[in-house]
């Protein structure tokens, strides 16, 4: 019987995101005294480009959010102007990805309402806004605009209505009407040509936004979907939800067939909603649960395992909601695949959060930066609705990458030496100033003594099987017939006859 040969290969694959770590940004770089909305409704609250910061507030009389120039940083006043046109709290903001002074807002009051906010930002409180719409019966909750046209907008309502926008005429083109409750998220795919959303009658949709048909749906009963959003241009979709033992929970759906889901994975057990947010460039998936202080992030695989856990960004303060800067607005110079505007409630504090690729090379690295969508349209509002399809324009982001000056390069240069535990190097014997830097530095002590532990488990499983292949050897030895003069072990092979030359 012949036993077959095990393989001590690692589990994981080798992978360039394997490494990518979280760094928050100091405290002179976050945008401190921001009196943050306590709306309970799920919704990020905020909303970035590589422009302006806008942040959804407390506000009496009324519903109204800040818009801030993102180099301004630091304390905010408190009688900063704000864009305070809505009669009810403001649930969703959005900005236009095709124009940077351009941004879009949905309120209690049943309007969604579209905003130009002036060159450098405002200067005193701003009631009027560009345009007005008014359909939705009920408060509107969700907006997202289109990403291939910059005339269309999508809006969900606590009516079960989803309206489609053309801005250049100022009215609706179309009424989705084919659900039954209330729409918990929307999502479009690439190019615009296909509608994912979830429902709180615990259906996945997928929509031709065109014409409103249904084209599949999911009853997910073990998985009571939350949030969804397209996977790019790899006909997959991700959705958050609570298991039927009511742990969190992420799945994996192909597009072409929604009957079950290609693989779901359980998170953890709190109760707080998981966002999910996609990076189709590097194909990694990042999740935030709303009142959590941790981000986690996974690298998505064609094959299994389509779900790969790289690491864990750890963080004392719960957050509120999470902007997300386009890919355009970050810095290339230092690796940056992801940044995060996390909203910090109780501190009233907005802090920058990125995701770096530690590389040693001091050039622009094209492998982690491919082709991104611009912000040029690709289609007019009249051509898509004709029927006409198109990919997003796509451009280069090495115009924008700077090489890092020398402090900042000595500075990347220890966070990479002591990257796996997140940029602080447990060595070092650093005494912390506040209880939140203790908190922090024993949460990553706790995630290097877990990865050693693996480590070492590793090695003393790959002990035990060099001792029993030794072991092997040596019965292979001792079953062999010995030589009566020295007792070396001789071979059972037939001597050969000497060769006649």
């Amino acid at each position: 019987m012949t036993v077959p040969k095990m393989s001590w290969r690692p589990t994981y694959r080798s992978s360039k995101f394997r490494n990518v770590y979280g760094k928050a940004d100091n405290r002179e770089e976050c945008f401190d005294g921001i009196p943050i909305t306590r709306s309970v409704h799920d919704s990020q609250f905020c909303a970035v480009n590589p422009k302006f910061l806008a942040i959804v507030t407390e506000s009496a009389g009324g519903g109204s959010f800040l818009v801030i120039p993102v180099s301004k940083s630091g304390r905010i006043d408190p009688h900063y102007p704000k864009v305070c046109g809505h009669q009810g709290n403001v649930l969703d903001i959005k900005w236009n990805p095709f124009m940077d002074h351009v941004i879009a807002s949905c309120s209690e009051d049943c309007s969604v309402r579209i905003w130009e906010i002036p060159e450098g930002g405002l200067r005193r409180n701003m009631t009027a806004s560009a345009l007005e719409l008014h359909g939705h019966t009920r408060r509107v909750g969700l907006i997202e605009w289109h990403p291939t046209c910059s005339g269309l907008l999508f809006s969900a309502g606590y009516d079960n209505k989803i309206f489609l926008w053309n801005l250049e005429i100022g009215g609706p083109v179309k009424r989705i009407d084919c659900h039954s409750e209330v729409i918990l998220c929307i999502s479009l795919n690439a190019d615009g040509t296909l509608l994912a959303t979830t429902c709180k009658d615990n259906r996945l949709r997928l929509i031709e936004p065109r014409s409103g048909k249904v084209l599949q749906e999911a009853d997910c009963k073990n998985h009571r979907v939350n949030r969804v959003v397209f996977l790019g241009n790899t006909r997959r979709l991700i959705t958050t939800g609570v298991s039927q033992w009511n742990t969190r929970q992420v799945a994996l759906w192909d597009q072409d067939d929604l009957t079950r889901p290609i693989t779901e994975e359980e998170i953890d057990g709190l109760s707080g909603l998981l966002f999910p947010f996609y990076d189709a460039d590097t194909h990694m998936l990042y999740l935030a649960g709303k009142g959590d202080g941790n981000i986690r992030y996974y690298e998505i695989h064609k094959e299994k395992p389509y779900l790969q856990y790289l690491m864990e960004f750890r963080s004392p303060s719960p957050q509120k909601g999470l902007g997300v800067m386009p890919k355009r607005g970050l810095d290339v110079g230092a690796c940056e695949v992801f940044r995060f505007y996390k909203l910090v409630t109780l501190r009233g504090l907005v802090e920058p959060v990125s995701m770096i690729v530690p590389r040693r090379s001091e050039t622009y690295q094209e492998d982690i930066y491919p082709m991104t969508p611009g912000t040029e349209p690709a289609v007019s509002p009249d051509e898509w609705l004709s029927g006409i399809n198109r990919a997003p324009v796509l451009m280069s982001l090495k115009g924008s990458y700077k090489r890092p000056d020398q402090k900042a390069l000595r500075a990347s240069k220890r966070e990479r030496r002591a990257m796996v535990v997140h940029g602080i190097d447990l060595l070092e014997n650093i005494q912390p100033k506040r209880d939140s830097e203790l908190l922090k530095l024993f949460f990553r002590q706790q995630d290097e003594l877990k990865r050693l532990r693996e480590e070492l488990n590793h090695r003393d499983t790959r002990i035990t099987q060099l001792e029993l292949e030794l072991k092997n050897l040596k019965n292979d030895c001792n079953s062999r017939p010995s030589c009566l003069r020295c007792g070396s072990p001789m071979s059972t092979s037939r001597p050969q006859p000497p060769s006649i030359s």
